[in-house]
């Protein structure tokens, strides 16, 4: 980092210079004044320190004022254990002669000879009460004594406890530890200091020409800017951190996702988040008796049905593959209202109506599986699906697809094994590397419509599907290993998630 003086802003300059009158040393309340702002001092510091030209070191300060006790000694009444030593003098020799005379209160007597022991005015001999010689010399102050001298002599209502000196320090603790005699008020402050290099670059400072940092519609009017110096600019300097609003880091996933698909040749559909059992299970060939079926694991609108959104052709057909496949089909159970379980059922019924000899289309959708909330599972998450359909389709091109779709999210350690799903056969499971665990993780389930699902919708060439969780996706992005710190909302980690992911 370059510290010459033409790349120091304004604000800058002014600060070394008032460091320098002040023998190189000030605090921050000091520096706000006429000149510069609170708001102006503290970005001045900041820049500064980061140029090694100025160091903080932060202190506590502590303002001392006399209480309603201390007030009353300063104001001529003395403190007991003088008072005490003043009566032994007038010829008390006794506590019971002194509190007789008036000198002292009963209640101050036992504070009064604590006092006056520990500065070795008095010892006693049986109840007589005898002088030392430290109590005979008028000169001797005790460390109270001199802290409140210390005010009478300034007339301060407070004072600094860096302005005290040592015996006058003893002499606050003694005053602490006594009621209603000293108020203490501490607070940090921050040091500025000047380094080295500062003290360095000041003579560069005082010897500068004036210069002008902006270039204004003023100055070029008039034509001034030809003579006029202008100062160079730091472009090293830290900028203030901003905090705009902007898009959960989860939604530029799915806009990334979307733009993903699009670019290899993917239409985007949509659907209902709310659909018939029909189309969520039965099309999809899983049995009616289905453990996936119970209320256990879905969410199903209480109390309510509907009337198959179906033809009588595609009802007839699906309940006879059910009939066939499992033993059975029944009109109430597919007729119950579900809030979707996967997006399949949107894809499907798109591809049962539009039946294209060629096609290629995407969906990113809200799902919803009843599961216990974990650091892996949700309730409600995002699930992202792709479907293809061309004749003579392949596994080989669906696993193409596939590490197409991977390499430009920018994953590129993949591997598939064989599994089951109830509507897709063959089946696979995509595994990628996760760099920070240093293991492999499951993410996308894929793999070839079934016959019992395209032929009774009418659908004639294969169908390569695959789809799963778009948070899975998310938390390989930004590096999470809970998954509900998605939606946490907690501000430290959104602001730290970099619009742009390198």
């Amino acid at each position: 980092m370059s510290s010459d003086s033409p790349v120091l802003h304004p604000i800058e300059k002014t600060i070394l210079r008032t460091l320098a009158a002040a023998n190189g040393k000030t605090t921050n309340g000091k520096l706000v004044g006429s000149q510069l702002s609170t708001d102006q001092v503290r970005r001045g510091i900041e820049w500064l320190k980061f140029k090694n030209l100025i160091s903080i070191t932060e202190r506590t300060e502590s303002t001392i004022s006399l209480d309603v006790n201390g007030l009353k000694v300063k104001n001529e009444k003395r403190l007991p254990e003088r008072r005490l030593v003043d009566s032994v003098k007038d010829g008390n020799k006794t506590i019971e002669d002194i509190i007789a005379s008036g000198a002292l209160d009963r209640e101050e007597v036992n504070a009064a000879i604590a006092g006056a022991k520990r500065n070795d005015w008095i010892r006693f001999e049986g109840k007589t009460i005898i002088l030392n010689p430290n109590a005979e010399s008028p000169a001797y102050l005790s460390p109270e004594e001199r802290l409140i001298q210390r005010f009478k002599i300034s007339n301060a209502n407070s004072i600094s406890d860096y302005e005290l000196s040592d015996e006058e320090k003893l002499g606050l603790n003694l005053l602490s530890k006594r009621p209603d005699y000293v108020k203490i008020e501490s607070q940090k402050e921050s040091q500025i200091l000047l380094t080295d290099a500062g003290w360095q670059i000041l003579p560069a400072i005082e010897s500068e020409k004036a210069q002008e940092r902006r270039l204004t519609s003023e100055l070029i009017m008039s034509g001034r800017w030809k003579d006029v110096e202008f100062s160079a600019l730091d472009v090293e300097a830290p900028a203030p951190s901003v905090f705009p609003g902007r898009r959960h880091p989860l939604v530029d996933i799915i806009e990334e996702v979307k733009e993903i698909f699009v670019g290899l040749g993917f239409s985007e559909i949509d659907g209902p988040m709310v659909q018939s059992g029909f189309w969520n299970f039965d099309a999809l060939f899983t049995p009616q008796d289905h453990p996936a079926r119970e209320m256990q694991d879905t969410f199903y609108v209480s109390g309510q049905r509907q009337p198959v959104p179906a033809t009588d052709d595609q009802i007839k057909k699906v309940s006879a593959v059910h009939k066939s496949g499992w033993g059975g089909w029944n009109r109430d159970e597919a007729e119950r209202i579900v809030l979707r379980t996967h997006t399949t059922p949107v894809t499907l019924r798109h591809l049962a109506k539009t039946q294209p000899e060629s096609a290629r289309f995407f969906s990113v959708g809200r799902v919803f599986r009843n599961e216990k909330v974990s650091y892996k599972h949700l309730v409600e998450f995002h699930q992202v699906e792709g479907v293809a359909t061309v004749p003579k389709a392949s596994l080989r091109d669906i696993m193409g697809l596939q590490k197409e779709f991977y390499a430009k999210m920018g994953i590129k350690k993949i591997k598939f094994w064989p599994t089951f799903f109830p509507y897709t056969e063959p089946s696979l499971q995509s595994m990628v590397y996760n760099e920070k665990l240093e293991k492999w993780v499951e993410l996308f389930g894929m793999g070839i419509f079934r016959p019992e699902v395209t032929r009774p919708l009418g659908i004639k060439n294969p169908v390569l599907a695959w789809g799963g969780g778009l948070e899975r996706i998310a938390m390989l992005r930004f590096g999470l290993d809970d998954v509900r710190e998605l939606y946490g909302n907690r501000l430290a980690w959104l602001r730290s998630v970099p619009r742009c992911q390198l």
